[in-house]
């Protein structure tokens, strides 16, 4: 796998999110012409996009923001658990309880509560921008 793509109305707020999870800002740039037109199959595509990486180097989230034409949201807006398609992007996090007060410093939201799975994880969902769903895992020790 080469990367996730996550489209967003906010770029600026997305970057900060996915920095205030240890992820790093690989580079940016505006993208658009025939060649982008012709791969996501619609006319005029201007998008902005920023390209984060893990600290590892081994994963990289692709936020983009579209300018034109203007991003649809799908319905429902807040999906819930069972809805089809992408579910979330999980990422190992020290500790659960200080990357949820950093997030929600950023907007974010549990989904639903910080549980345990067997003696192994901590887990829990959150919403971040454009409604995407990160969730965290801290391993216990």
């Amino acid at each position: 796998m080469d990367h996730v793509g996550v489209i967003v109305e906010d770029l600026e707020a997305a970057i900060a999110f996915f920095v205030e999870l240890g992820m790093e800002l690989e580079g940016r740039t505006p993208v658009e012409g025939p060649w982008v037109d012709r791969v996501n199959g619609i006319e005029g595509v201007r998008v902005d996009i920023a390209m984060m990486r893990t600290p590892d180097g081994h994963s990289k989230v692709e936020l983009t923001r579209f300018t034109s034409p203007t991003a649809i949201s799908p319905a429902p807006d807040n999906s819930v658990p069972n809805t089809l398609g992408l579910r979330s992007i999980m990422f190992a996090v020290d500790d659960i309880d200080d990357t949820i007060a950093r997030l929600r410093g950023h907007g974010a939201e549990l989904v639903g509560e910080v549980e345990r799975y067997e003696d192994l994880f901590r887990l829990c969902y959150l919403r971040g921008p454009a409604n995407v769903i990160v969730a965290l895992a801290e391993q216990l020790r």
